[in-house]
């Protein structure tokens, strides 16, 4: 969409995390919403109150399938009942989008022990032979669901000395290579910034001034939390004045996008929420019109 038609649209609504303490009111109240996310992982099983609860939803709004268990990076490969698992919950939701992260977490004990997970999201090293094999992980999982796959960027708390990309580079040759999209956590990038001792909102921008624009198919949007030694991406707060800085960066260099404001620690009311969500509304709703006003 360009020109007056694009100027004319309203734009993309944020959307917000579906967590069981706000079941019973979102569904009852039914807020004007973008679309709602879940961690895909809680609903592998089969039937059940929780499955019910989303197709339910799903009848409403779209559904974004959010993972935090394929471990794009492990060397280990992917594991086969997940895939399974993953498979089937999206031929169930249809959902919008299917995300995970640009993280490693299988891997065995030891010399021929079995391969374990390690319940994290670790950092990968950001070369060629890890990105020859996210590609080849990314490219199985898009392979068996028949749709692209959006690779979240993580906020990290260590690197690799055998890194040589840049992480935007990295994440260029990945969708370029791969055809997957970018989910880009805008807090993420904050978070780092700040545990490395950069100007924040500087860093955040440039990491996104370095991205191909056009990879992008969804945001995140957290709060963090501050312990004075380090900054910790626990999304159990408003999102902070920083990253909403940076997110208004992001809009006016990629237009608007699916933003998700996710909050999972000290889930507060739902009022909340939707209110953090229509500040992210009301952003890209001032980006478009300030495009559409230099056009």
């Amino acid at each position: 969409m360009t020109g007056a038609a694009a100027c004319a649209a309203a734009p993309l609504s944020a959307g917000i995390g579906l967590r069981q303490p706000h079941y019973d009111e979102l569904l009852s109240s039914r807020p004007p919403l973008g679309f709602v996310e879940v961690h895909s992982e809680n609903f592998f099983a089969d039937g059940g109150a929780a499955l019910a609860v989303l197709h339910e939803a799903r009848a409403s709004y779209p559904v974004s399938l959010h993972g935090v268990g394929l471990a794009l990076g492990s060397a280990a490969g992917l594991d086969a009942w997940h895939l399974q698992q993953l498979q089937r919950l999206v031929q169930r939701i249809d959902p919008v989008r299917v995300s995970d992260h640009a993280c490693f977490a299988r891997a065995p004990r030891a010399a021929l022990a079995p391969v374990v997970h390690g319940n994290d999201l670790l950092p990968i090293a950001f070369n060629d032979a890890s990105l020859d094999l996210m590609i080849g992980n990314v490219q199985r999982v898009q392979d068996l669901l028949k749709r692209p796959l959006l690779v979240e960027n993580l906020s990290a708390y260590l690197g690799w000395a055998d890194d040589h990309f840049s992480e935007p580079d990295f994440f260029n040759r990945l969708t370029r290579r791969s055809g997957c999209a970018l989910l880009l956590d805008v807090n993420n990038l904050v978070v780092n910034a700040l545990n490395a001792g950069l100007d924040a909102v500087a860093s955040a921008c440039a990491w996104i001034d370095a991205i191909d624009a056009a990879s992008v198919s969804e945001i995140h949007l957290a709060g963090f939390n501050d312990c004075g030694d380090i900054v910790i991406d626990d999304h159990g707060s408003r999102v902070h004045a920083p990253v909403w800085q940076v997110y208004a960066h992001a809009l006016r260099r990629l237009g608007p996008r699916p933003t998700l404001v996710e909050w999972d620690t000290d889930i507060p009311a739902l009022d909340v929420l939707l209110a953090e969500a229509a500040q992210a509304d009301a952003l890209a709703a001032a980006a478009q019109s300030a495009s559409c006003n230099a056009a």
